[in-house]
């Protein structure tokens, strides 16, 4: 006699398992057999992965309970939000993770590039001058700076900017960033993540390491990394290296998916009291800003993100090994360690650039049925294709893809809220590119 279990499902015609499931909802036999075989492969990694999740949970939790985080901490402030304990003991949960003196983390901080730009702008002068020593930096940056004219840059203040391009490994380049180095260089920035281009993103050791030598030259030098896309995937931090200030969005890694806005800076007092002095106003800084009811998801994403971040990496690392195995380059290569949440995959032509995005736009819980087109995004100097199926809109740690349409049409995948959401996109981008007869499988 069959389990009663069993003439339900046969009734109701529900898919006995999570094979039947991919198949029901698109996924053929090939490609479903191929992913099946990377994921074997991968076990031992995501083992490692798991562990280094389980550690920088409990860093946040060690310090949620060193702050007494209690449920007064989430009810919220409005107007001038003055005395808001949730929004201050959430400042010193981020101080603690990252041992840091002091964090600004607000809602009034829209974005990555905001908080970049907050940071920028708080700390230097005009006649300072700014020097990049991890070369160009992300594409929205070069309007704040100025490399782009655009209102307001940095530029137009007569702060003056310089970069050092990485030497032919990927690395940074000692001696040119030793002739860079000016005497009225006064912030030297570092992006962690490779952004829009095919370089290694760095390990926070490797940024260690240059914030050491930046310092040996000019103890006085600020050393700001922008940490987008990299904060969790270590058991270390840039912070933890002596970066002044670490910059970084809500949207992406330390929002956990339930942050719905917002971004910040974790640095030394100096530095903090400058930005909260330019989000907010000289004579005001810190003391103002009204959380907005937001608090319990600030707090609650946090408290999640080591492990939605242990998700997006395995999604990442799969997607390297499923798309290097089809014969195309991804940066980082399969095996290599990984710095960050996004995988790059040079996809060679603009066909299969879209058919990978309308992949993962298909296999989103939210806009599933929309087809990305590219567009002139603000901050881009050509047609952008986005595919964000996300409940907060433009969530970077949700499952997404994007990538300038130029040469070598590369695209760049990130996110997963979990490992099977994770898993069910890059499945999909690939059946996309089959269907359409843009990759043959092996």
């Amino acid at each position: 006699m069959e389990p009663e279990n069993s003439n339900v499902r046969q009734r109701a015609n529900v898919p006995a398992d999570s094979t039947e499931m991919y198949r029901t909802m698109g996924i053929s036999g090939p490609v479903l057999d191929l992913g099946g075989r990377i994921e074997t492969e991968l076990s031992g990694r995501f083992a490692a992965i798991d562990r280094t999740a389980e550690y920088n949970q409990l860093k946040v939790l060690n310090a949620m309970r060193k702050c007494k985080i209690s449920a007064e901490h989430f009810s919220g402030s409005t107007g001038y939000g003055y005395n808001d304990i949730g929004r201050d003991d959430l400042e010193r949960v981020y101080a603690e993770t990252f041992h840091t003196q002091a964090a600004l983390v607000r809602p009034q901080i829209t974005c990555g590039t905001h908080a970049l730009a907050l940071a920028l702008a708080a700390n230097l002068r005009p006649g300072d001058h700014m020097l990049s020593i991890s070369g160009k930096p992300y594409d929205t940056l070069e309007e704040v700076i100025g490399i782009r004219p655009s209102r307001g840059s940095l530029a137009e203040y007569n702060v003056s900017y310089g970069q050092v391009e990485l030497d032919a490994e990927g690395h940074f380049d000692y001696e040119a960033i030793r002739r860079a180095i000016r005497p009225e260089t006064k912030l030297v920035e570092i992006q962690r993540s490779k952004g829009y281009l095919s370089r290694p993103s760095f390990s926070v050791k490797e940024i260690g390491d240059a914030i050491h030598f930046v310092r040996s030259i000019r103890p006085d030098i600020i050393c700001m990394v922008d940490n987008c896309y990299g904060e969790f995937v270590e058991t270390m931090e840039p912070s933890d290296y002596g970066a002044d200030m670490t910059v970084g969005s809500l949207i992406k890694n330390p929002g956990g998916g339930l942050a719905p806005t917002g971004g910040y800076i974790a640095g030394t007092g100096e530095c903090i009291e400058n930005c909260a002095c330019r989000l907010t106003s000289p004579g005001l800084g810190r003391e103002v800003g009204a959380s907005l009811g937001v608090s319990r998801s600030f707090y609650q994403g946090f408290f999640l993100a080591p492990t939605v971040t242990a998700a997006a990496l395995k999604g990442a690392i799969f997607a390297a090994n499923l798309y290097e195995k089809l014969g195309f380059r991804v940066v980082p290569a399969g095996n290599e360690k990984r710095h960050d949440i996004i995988q790059a995959v040079e996809l060679r032509s603009a066909e299969r650039l879209k058919a990978f995005c309308e992949g993962i736009q298909a296999a989103s819980p939210v806009d599933s049925y929309v087809t990305p087109e590219p567009w002139p995004m603000p901050g881009y100097d050509c047609d952008v294709i986005m595919a964000a199926g996300a409940f907060i809109q433009g969530s970077s740690i949700e499952l997404s893809a994007d990538g300038p349409l130029r040469e070598p049409y590369s695209v760049y995948f990130q996110g997963g809220l979990t490992w099977p959401s994770a898993k069910f996109g890059i499945l999909m981008s690939l059946q996309k590119m089959v269907e359409k007869g843009l990759v043959e499988l092996k």
